[in-house]
Parts: C-alpha cells; structure tokens; sequence
C-alpha cells in the first residue's frame, strides 16, 4: 500500500526526493529549480510550499510541489500516481496545475471530480533543450549582462511579461521580489542593447544540478520583428553553458509559433509537451 506524506520542512523534502527529481533535471526542471530557490535564497515574502511525495516500500515514486503564487507542479507525479495526490490535497486549495500533458489532464479529470470544480487550459507548453547553440547572426546590437542598475527596467517588463505570457495578473511586489531576488541569487539577466537602448531581455537561473533554465525571455512591443529576442535568448543560453550548466532549458507557449520556430533556429530541441491548467469555481465548466 503507497504511503502518502505532506510535507513541512523543504531540505527534508528534497532529501526525499534528490533522486526522483535528479534522475532527469531537464524533464523536473521546475519543481529543481522552485525548491532549491527555496532553500539556497529563501525571501521574507515566502508563503509555504505544499509538498507531496508518494512512498512505496520506502521507495519515493511521485513528488508534487507547489511554491505559492505558482500552480502545483506535477512533472514528479506519474499518471499512475495522480488519483493518489489528487485526494490527498483535496481540502487544499489550489489555482491550478502544472506539468506534463498527460499528467496535467489525468490531474484536471480527478480534482474536477472530487471538488466539483471547473478547469480551463491556460496555456498549452513545448519543453526544449539546448543541443547545439547557433547565434542568430545579423541582428544589430550587442549582449550585456543587466545589475542592480537595471532593476527598475526588468521590474516593468518582467510586468509585461506576466501580461503578455501567463495566466496570472501583473503584480508589482511580485516583480521586484522575482528581479531583485533574482540578481542576488546569481542568475543570469542578460540585456540586448541596439545603440546602446536596451531592447530585449532574457534570464536565466543559475546552474541546479547541471541544469539552467531561460525565461521570461521578453522584448517591448516597439521593438519586435528586428531579431532582439533571439539574439538575447541566445547570450542567456552562452551565459548558462559558461556558467556550468550541462543542460539548458526552455518553455514555449505553442499559442506564438514564431516564437517556437526562433528557438529552434537557435539550437533548441523539443523534449514533451506540457500544459497549464486553471481551475474555477463550481459550474464553471472544463475546456
């Protein structure tokens, strides 16, 4: 009979569950890099994680986390395993789900079913990795790394981002914790300058166990069609391969082909399809 936990304490969960997530960092990237943010750089406005595992004899086979204000993670939790969280969580509330397609799903059907919530896609997701980098070449301009003399800069459009991108609404406090944070963290802000104005931004998180995510990647309105994103996400991905990093990862939103063809034109390669899920409140129905 599985053994099914929650959990309080971050560095006890992740001694838990090193192995499960560790065993592929490009495929956990997120629930790796939300946990050791956690517990490397822990910030005053942290709200407490729900951490799940699922043991069966002593064995750790599916972890799930959620690191407020995100949607709970579930690339650690195998279809197999999904009713068994779903229960375990159901006097939680939650806002939504993250992860694998067939994972996102399986979870939308159980909690739907036992909380008489509805469910809506936000955002449907392609996970790539990096292969072989390959700088877009022609785009005016050159890369710098952003510092705290930026920060009021990233600030706004990492706003712009949540607008533009996610299913969450722009939160100011929200931003300056995640740039400021950030920066101080160790990760990668990588700026394009054209004449010396910045025109595009990409970050990247600091190496966790061999891996290094990029995003947001995000370029004003104004200055779109000209190559800057490309160019930026490529100095972010350098960034990250000097910084150690042995894998290098990515989410699009398949919603913006471009976007999903300009990552490719630069080395990145397609590893699953993912999906966001938001729930809503009862009779709202499911899309």
């Amino acid at each position: 009979m599985a053994d099914v936990a929650r959990h309080d304490d971050l560095a006890q969960f992740w001694a838990l569950t090193r192995d499960l997530f560790t065993a592929d960092p490009v495929f956990h990237t997120i629930p790796i890099a939300a946990v050791r943010r956690r517990i490397e750089h822990p910030h005053p406005t942290d709200e407490p994680p729900i951490l799940v595992t699922v043991s069966e004899a002593g064995a750790v086979v599916a972890a799930a986390v959620r690191t407020p204000p995100w949607a709970l993670a579930l690339s650690g939790v195998p279809v197999d395993w999904v009713d068994t969280v779903a229960e375990h969580l159901v006097d939680v509330e939650l806002p939504g789900v993250n992860g694998p397609r067939a994972a996102a799903e399986a979870f939308v059907r159980a909690w739907t079913a036992r909380t008489g919530q509805g469910a809506r896609e936000a955002t449907a997701l392609r996970l790539f990795r990096l292969a072989e980098l390959e700088p877009p070449v022609g785009v005016p301009g050159a890369s710098r790394l952003a510092t705290e003399d930026d920060a009021d800069l990233l600030v706004q459009w990492y706003l712009g981002f949540v607008d533009e991108s996610t299913p969450y609404e722009p939160n100011e406090d929200q931003a300056v914790t995640f740039v400021r944070g950030t920066l101080a963290a160790g990760s990668g802000h990588v700026l394009w300058l054209d004449e010396g104005r910045p025109v595009a931004w990409a970050a990247a998180g600091a190496p966790a166990v061999g891996m290094s995510r990029i995003g947001p990647v995000y370029t004003p309105k104004e200055h779109r069609r000209n190559g800057y994103g490309a160019a930026a996400t490529s100095a972010c991905a350098r960034w990250a391969l000097e910084a150690g990093a042995e894998h290098v990862v990515l989410f699009t939103d398949l919603a913006n082909p471009t976007s999903n063809s300009i990552y490719q034109r630069i080395g990145f390669r397609p590893v699953c399809d993912a999906a966001e899920f938001v729930f809503t409140q009862a009779g709202a129905g499911t899309d």
